[in-house]
């Protein structure tokens, strides 16, 4: 068995010691000190034959306070992948496309020969298309003969029949969704009786989801997991660790700033995909849509062509162009209902809406239902795109693709308006993004987003009045910001409005402050700082928010010595001498917070309403203060897609930027 595994290590080390796909200019090691391998995970679970509803799968996503979810649903307990494949001595691992699987492999069978793992067994790596495809069809036993003689054994047949009468093999089968549809039985069988007659050695078998109706009594089923935040991060390092130890860093941050590229991430084939974009710029795409196309692209098209894997074609008029068209009607279709899952039944029936009016589509409705069937299926094995994540219920791979999918519809058909009407929901911020991203050209979305926006306030005089306020106050300060920008501050220091957008903390160097409140129109901003506009958000915060007796001191120090006025100056005195000692002890200050506070930030608030004209106290309902929100957000929406990659005519650019956050009559 020594001299066996000394022989065939030159072998393994050549087939599996690195990893090569996508468009890597050159191999990279797997294991050692500059592997790229991350150890995977394991779910015990297979994720579509959980028997959960679709309630169950939503609970972790609410639909009007929309956060962006995996779609994962019901977490699900997560195993070490070496220690599942000590644990079951016959394994078959499923997973998506791109999971990992063969790398897995191929680092178990590196782990075996370097003695890290199963030392007292002799790792035989077979590719199950190319044993499949081998000439003269050999059975798994004498294609195993024929790759140790390859490998200089000697006395091959008897040394292997020994080797696996002992126990003494790592059976490691990649690949059997790639066999070809004329040769599954064949391979089946083959594996069947091969696992049953040598069955004291060790087997792990990978296959896709979904790809093969078929079932080894004798083998456990498990699941390849998503990447998790912290095998993310390994795994960029490692990526970057040959070119720029730096980069990794700067990867891992570019990630967090982009929950939707991040989600992406989870899968190792579209991490790949990531690192090597970034590689080559130190960036993603300013247009999210093209680097989302290119994962599909992966998934729909390379990722099979790159190793010569040849799928059957389920359903003959239904090209890679068509699949995309009928994944985009479903994504605008659900998404629309709020349908993060929807059940097996449903997306079958979308299927055969769109292949009854293919080119030579048979009608017939029992043939309509197995076809849809079958195409479901088959984009589900083949492509990743669709997952089963409980029993008959599906979702879109990632929500990331959902909303690229339900973009690419709304293009497709033009259907802006349709669009628009969903302004106000967080949860189409991403498919705004895209489709403004992905338009010719966006003149016409932005004018209708912005026309929707002021209709929202144009009828209620009382927040008129506030925007009335907002125009005069920041053409009064002295700044060198763009108007637009200034009005948008002044918009948030409307009393409570800007706690509930909670979109910065405050900092106690508060000169630092206005490049935190105006961060989100950055693009518009000069660096410079307004004296004018710091002096106002502190006032802002002081009279809105809830702090300690030494804050308030603090504070209007430090308003004292950035204004010029010395009755303004006397006054603030004055409000101040009315605070505690904070020579007094603690319980005498904590009393004053609860009795005295409010008369006194009153007070604040009347001197500076006199002063600087800010701090009114609005006295908003709960419905204004709700339409005040949307009308932010929306707003804060509007400028993203100005400030995406996506053109916009320098008129209509303009004429934006000056109207923004004014009343109806300016």
């Amino acid at each position: 068995m020594q001299e066996i595994r000394k022989q065939i290590k030159p072998y393994i080390k050549e087939k599996c010691g690195t990893m090569r796909v996508l468009d890597m200019p050159k191999p990279i090691e797997l294991t050692g000190k500059q592997g790229i391998y991350t150890n995977v995970n394991i779910l015990e679970a297979i994720t579509g034959r959980r028997r959960l509803k679709v309630a169950e799968l939503m609970q972790s996503c609410d639909h009007d306070n929309f956060e962006r979810i995996g779609l994962s649903g019901v977490k699900q307990k997560r195993v070490s992948g070496l220690e599942v494949v000590q644990h079951y001595s016959k394994l078959m691992v499923l997973g998506k496309p791109g999971a990992g699987k063969t790398t897995f492999l191929k680092y178990l069978a590196m782990q075996c020969i370097e003695g890290r793992f199963q030392a007292n067994r002799v790792p035989l790596f077979i590719t199950l298309k190319d044993f499949a495809e081998a000439p003269k069809k050999p059975d798994i036993l004498k294609f195993i003969v024929q790759l140790l003689s390859s490998c200089g054994v000697t006395h091959t047949s008897a040394a292997v029949e020994k080797l696996l009468k002992q126990g003494k093999a790592l059976v490691l089968l990649d690949g059997l969704d790639e066999v070809r549809e004329e040769d599954t039985k064949r391979v089946l069988r083959q594996i069947r009786e091969f696992s049953d007659l040598f069955h004291t050695n060790q087997f792990v078998i990978t296959c896709r989801i979904a790809a093969k109706e078929y079932t080894y009594q004798s083998f456990t089923e498990v699941e390849m997991a998503d990447f998790d935040e912290k095998q993310i991060a390994i795994f960029s390092q490692n990526w970057f660790q040959l070119t720029d130890p730096v980069k990794s860093k700067r990867f891992i941050e570019k990630l967090k700033d982009n929950e939707p590229i991040q989600e992406l991430a989870s899968s190792p084939l579209l991490l790949t995909l990531l690192c090597l974009v970034f590689g080559d710029s130190g960036d993603f795409p300013a247009n999210r849509s093209e680097l989302y196309q290119e994962g599909l692209d992966v998934l729909l098209k390379k990722w099979d062509a790159k190793r010569n894997i040849e799928r059957e074609q389920v359903y003959k008029n239904l090209s890679l162009q068509r699949k995309e068209d009928l994944l985009s009607q479903i994504a605008l279709t659900t998404f629309e209902q709020k349908d993060y899952f929807f059940k097996q039944k449903t997306a079958e029936a979308y299927i055969a809406d769109f292949i009854r009016n293919l080119r030579d589509a048979d009608t017939d409705p029992e043939i309509l239902k197995l076809d849809s069937e079958a195409v479901l299926k088959s984009i589900e094995a083949q492509h990743g795109l669709l997952v089963e994540r409980a029993k008959g219920i599906y979702s879109f791979s990632h929500l990331t693709f959902h909303e690229y999918f339900a973009a690419r519809e709304i293009v497709a058909n033009s259907a802006y308006e349709t669009l628009v009407d969903h302004l106000t929901e967080k949860r189409w911020r991403e498919v705004f993004l895209l489709t403004a991203g992905m338009m010719r050209k966006t003149d016409d979305l932005v004018c209708m987003m912005k026309i929707k926006i002021d209709k929202l306030l144009a009828k209620d005089e009382e927040i008129q009045k506030v925007l009335q306020w907002v125009s005069e106050k920041s053409n009064s300060v002295k700044n060198t910001y763009k108007p637009a920008a200034v009005r948008a501050l002044y918009f948030m220091f409307t009393d409570e409005i800007m706690y509930d957008i909670s979109i910065y903390r405050f900092n106690s160097q508060y000169r630092a402050l206005p490049n935190l409140a105006i961060k989100i129109d950055k693009s518009l901003i000069p660096k410079d700082q307004s004296n004018d506009i710091i002096i106002d958000s502190v006032i802002s915060f002081l009279i809105s928010g809830l702090f300690d007796v030494d804050f308030y001191h603090e504070h209007l120090c430090f308003i004292i010595e950035d204004i010029s006025n010395l009755d303004f100056q006397y006054e603030i005195r004055a409000i101040q001498n009315e605070l505690p000692s904070l020579n007094q002890d603690q319980e005498v200050l904590s009393k004053w917070l609860v009795t005295d506070r409010d008369v006194w930030v009153g007070k604040l608030r009347s001197v500076m309403i006199k002063n600087r004209n800010i701090g009114h106290d609005w006295q908003f309902s709960d419905i204004h203060k709700k339409l005040l929100k949307q009308y932010y957000d929306a707003n804060k929406l509007l400028v993203d897609c100005l400030n995406s990659d996506c053109y916009v005519s320098r008129e209509v650019r303009q004429e934006v930027e000056d109207t923004l956050f004014l009343p109806i009559k300016s």
